[in-house]
């Protein structure tokens, strides 16, 4: 029997971050396109790319309050075949290029190069990865030691909600839904009303 597919990984030049060494339990999960880049249709190439305002602002104050930014993202285009894979590494080592030159690095992107009816060879298969499976969510999970329950996600898409819930991420929400302070989803639970001396 074949294994079941898995999704790609990419990882910044050098390896991740100081946080992932430093045993960072507590991520920022982000959906790209419409998220992180303007949705312009299977954006590939860094003339393409229109950053949503915002963004690198909300990374700051993710970083600020102890949270790594993950990427998790569906790549039909791939599995279509309008570029390769290759090509989605390469500009994906590019995309975090940018973040670290604004001092939000990421930790990984997740990627799923899978469609299950328009996938072109092997990536026409039905797979866990793809989102609203959990799969992207469950390999960042296992690779860095997460506890997803404490983890956020932000998406664009009912399906990135879905798969957050699949996973027992503990905060999911809608770009279009933040607070105008989106640093809230970082404060965590209140203190209790008494505290113990």
């Amino acid at each position: 029997m074949n294994p079941p597919p898995r999704p790609g990984v990419v990882l910044p030049a050098g390896g991740p971050p100081g946080s992932a060494a430093a045993g960072s339990r507590k991520v920022l999960f982000l959906d790209r396109d419409g998220v992180i880049n303007v949705d312009h249709g299977y954006v590939h190439t860094a003339a393409q790319t229109q950053w949503v305002p915002g963004i690198f602002e909300l990374c700051a104050a993710a970083r600020d309050a102890g949270y790594a930014p993950i990427v998790v993202t569906n790549q039909a285009g791939i599995a279509r075949g309008y570029y390769t894979e290759a090509q989605f590494v390469a500009y994906t080592r590019w995309v975090h290029g940018q973040f670290a030159q604004r001092g939000v690095p990421l930790l990984a992107t997740y990627y799923c190069p899978h469609h299950p009816q328009a996938g072109i060879g092997a990536y026409r298969v039905a797979c866990d990865c793809r989102k609203p499976g959990p799969g992207m969510l469950l390999a960042a999970a296992k690779d860095f030691g997460l506890r997803l329950g404490e983890c956020v996600l932000i998406g664009d898409m009912p399906s990135d909600l879905q798969a957050a819930a699949a996973a027992g991420v503990g905060t999911a929400r809608l770009l279009a839904d933040l607070p105008p302070l989106p640093a809230t989803l970082f404060a965590g639970p209140p203190p209790p009303d008494n505290p113990t001396p």
